[in-house]
C-alpha cells in the first residue's frame, strides 16, 4: 500500500463500511460470537495507521463508525470527525502483524475448530496433499505446511514476540493456543479468503486425526 497520509474520516468510514460487512458475514458462521474477535485494514503505512473494530460491541450489528483507528502499537489515533470507540485489545497485535507481513488486513476469529487443533499440535498444525492448500498459496501435493501455534498472552507485545518468532511467510495464519486464529491477506476480501481456507484445514485435521 503506497498510502503515506494521515486517513481522513472518509477512508476511515469506508473502511469501517468494509469491516462491519465482513464482521456480519463471520458472525453468521459462528465464528465471532458474544462479543469476540476483530478485524483490521491498514490506511496507511507511513506512518502505520489500522482500522480496527471497536471492542465490546456484536460483531454481526457494526456500523461503519464502530471502529477505532490505531498506530504500531495498537495506541489509539485520533481522526477528526471520527467519535472515539474502544480499540480491541488486541489491536496491538494486528499491527504487529500487518507490519511485519505486509498484509492489508488481518482477521481474528475464535473458531473451534483452531482452538482443538491448536490443543492437539501445540507445536504447530500439519498438513499435506490437501487441495484446499491452494486456498492460502501452498500446493495441493508434496508440500509440508505447518501452521504455527503460540501460547495465548493477555500482554499484545509479548504475544507479538511470540508470533514474530513463529512466523512462516509461507502460512498466512497463526493460531493462538487456546484463544483463536488470526490470519491475513493483501486486502480485506483476501484475508476473508484465506480464514475460510484456513478454516477448513483445521477443521480437516480435527476430524481425520
Amino acid at each position: 500500500m503506497s498510502r503515506t497520509a494521515e486517513p481522513t474520516v472518509e477512508r476511515v468510514l469506508e473502511a469501517g463500511s468494509r469491516l462491519a460487512a465482513e464482521s456480519a458475514r463471520f458472525t453468521g458462521l459462528g465464528w465471532m460470537r458474544g462479543t469476540s474477535g476483530n478485524l483490521s485494514e491498514v490506511v496507511s503505512r507511513d506512518p502505520l495507521r489500522l482500522v480496527v473494530t471497536a471492542s465490546g460491541l456484536d460483531k454481526g450489528e457494526l456500523t461503519a463508525g464502530d471502529v477505532s483507528v490505531v498506530g504500531p502499537v495498537g495506541e489509539t489515533v485520533p481522526v477528526e470527525g471520527i467519535e472515539p470507540r474502544r480499540p480491541s485489545a488486541e489491536a496491538g497485535l494486528h499491527a504487529r502483524v500487518a507490519a511485519l507481513t505486509g498484509a492489508g488486513a488481518v482477521v481474528h476469529v475464535h473458531t473451534l475448530s483452531a482452538v482443538v487443533a491448536g490443543h492437539h499440535w501445540p507445536d504447530g498444525v500439519p498438513l499435506r496433499d490437501i487441495e484446499m492448500l491452494k486456498g492460502i498459496g501452498r500446493l495441493a501435493h508434496d508440500d509440508e505446511v505447518v501452521v504455527p501455534v503460540i501460547a495465548n498472552s493477555q500482554d499484545m507485545a509479548e504475544l507479538g514476540d511470540r508470533f514474530e518468532a513463529s512466523y512462516d511467510r509461507g502460512v498466512p495464519a497463526v493460531i493462538v493456543a487456546h484463544h483463536g486464529l488470526y490470519a491475513w491477506g493483501r486486502d480485506l476480501t483476501h484475508a476473508r479468503h484465506v480464514t475460510e481456507c484456513v478454516e477448513w484445514l483445521l477443521t480437516y485435521a480435527v476430524a481425520v486425526r
